[in-house]
C-alpha cells in the first residue's frame, strides 16, 4: 500500500506502471464479460460497464439464473472476490497470474455462483487481441501501482458524481467501461444522432451504433495507452459539431488532440493544481458547454444547479 500524503491524487506514471495497467484492463475485460454474459441489455451497453467501490472496481450484483453474483477487484487486499447468492465466497489472489490462468479461475468460481457462467475468450477493442485462454505470458502486477490507479479513480469519481448532478437531461452513471479501460460520465441532448461508422478493433459495429444511438457530450480519463502515452481526461461530442474543436475551454492545460478528435488534459496537470476538484471540474464543465453551444443543444431545459447532499431539487 502507498504512504499517504497530503494531495489524495496519486502520482501516476504511464511509462513505470504500464504493465500493470495492461494486466488490469484485461482482468477487468474478463470480469466485465462475466457482467455482460447475464445482465440484460440497458440504453448504450450500459449494463457492461464496472463500478468504482470503497475497495476497488465491482461489477454491482448480477442476474443469474434464481440468483444473483457480483465479481470485485479488491486492491487493499489484492484478490477478486466472487460472491454468490447460494452462499458461495470464492477469492482469486491478482499477483503471479498469466491471464489464462486468471480467466481459468473466474470460470471455476463462476461455476460455483448456482449458474455456470460462460465468458466470451476474446478481448474488445484491443489490436490483434490473443484469447485469454492462450495468453500464458507472465504478466506484471504491482500492487502499490494498482493501488494508485484505484485510488486515482476514487478521487475522478467524487468529481464526476457531482458533474452528473448539474443535468437534467438523460446523464449516465459514472462507469468503469472495460473494453477500452476508461472512467466514464456522459451527458446527452435528447435528440437522434446519426448511425455510428463503426470501426472500432473487435467491437461489433452493431454495439457501437447502439452506444452512440443519440447526441452525447462525453468525458471520461484513461490511464495511458494508443496516441496517448499518458493518463488524461477526454472530451468529445458525438456527432461533432461545426466549431466544437475550435472553442476556447479550461483549464490552460487543455487542448484538443487531432489524432483522436478530442480534448485532452493531462492527468497531472489536474493533480498538480492548487485545487484539483476545482480543475477537472473546469475541465468537465467547459468541455460540455462547448459540445452544447456548437451543437445548439436545448441548454436551458436541461441543466440545473448542482446537487447538494439532503437538498431536494427545486422544480
Amino acid at each position: 500500500m502507498a504512504e499517504a500524503t497530503s494531495n489524495p491524487w496519486p502520482a501516476l506514471d504511464y511509462a513505470q506502471d504500464r504493465g500493470t495497467f495492461e494486466t488490469l484492463h484485461l482482468m477487468s475485460q474478463i470480469v466485465g464479460k462475466a457482467r455482460t454474459a447475464r445482465a440484460p441489455w440497458v440504453n448504450h451497453g450500459w449494463q457492461v460497464a464496472l463500478y468504482i467501490s470503497p475497495r476497488g472496481f465491482t461489477t454491482s450484483p448480477v442476474p443469474n439464473a434464481h440468483g444473483l453474483f457480483d465479481l470485485e477487484f479488491d486492491f487493499v487486499e489484492h484478490l477478486l472476490r466472487c460472491r454468490a447468492s447460494n452462499g458461495f465466497l470464492g477469492e482469486i489472489p491478482l499477483a503471479g497470474q498469466t491471464i489464462a490462468s486468471f480467466y481459468a479461475a473466474v470460470e471455476e468460481q463462476l461455476s460455483r455462483t448456482g449458474a455456470p457462467v460462460r465468458i466470451n475468450g476474446v478481448p474488445n477493442e484491443i489490436a490483434d487481441p490473443i484469447p485469454f485462454a492462450q495468453d500464458t505470458a507472465p504478466r506484471v502486477y504491482d500492487r502499490d501501482a494498482a493501488w494508485r490507479l484505484w485510488q486515482a479513480l476514487i478521487q475522478i469519481e467524487r468529481v464526476f458524481q457531482a458533474f452528473r448532478t448539474g443535468y437534467l437531461g438523460k446523464v449516465s452513471p459514472v462507469h468503469l467501461f472495460w473494453g477500452s479501460f476508461d472512467l466514464a460520465v456522459t451527458r446527452f441532448s435528447g435528440r437522434t444522432a446519426p448511425p455510428h461508422p463503426g470501426g472500432v478493433p473487435h467491437l461489433p459495429d452493431a454495439v457501437a451504433r447502439e452506444a452512440y444511438s443519440h447526441e452525447v457530450s462525453s468525458a471520461g480519463f484513461w490511464p495511458g495507452g494508443g496516441l496517448v502515452d499518458y493518463p488524461a481526461f477526454y472530451s468529445y461530442a458525438y456527432p461533432e459539431p461545426e466549431g466544437f474543436r475550435a472553442a476556447s475551454v479550461r483549464p490552460g492545460a487543455a487542448s484538443f488532440h487531432e489524432g483522436l478528435g478530442e480534448f485532452v488534459l493531462p492527468y497531472e496537470a489536474v493533480r498538480g493544481a492548487a485545487d484539483p476538484d476545482a480543475a477537472l471540474a473546469d475541465f468537465l464543465l467547459s468541455t460540455y458547454v462547448a459540445a452544447a453551444d456548437a451543437g445548439d443543444w436545448p441548454r436551458a431545459d436541461l441543466e440545473c444547479d448542482f446537487g447538494a447532499p439532503g437538498v431536494p431539487r427545486r422544480c
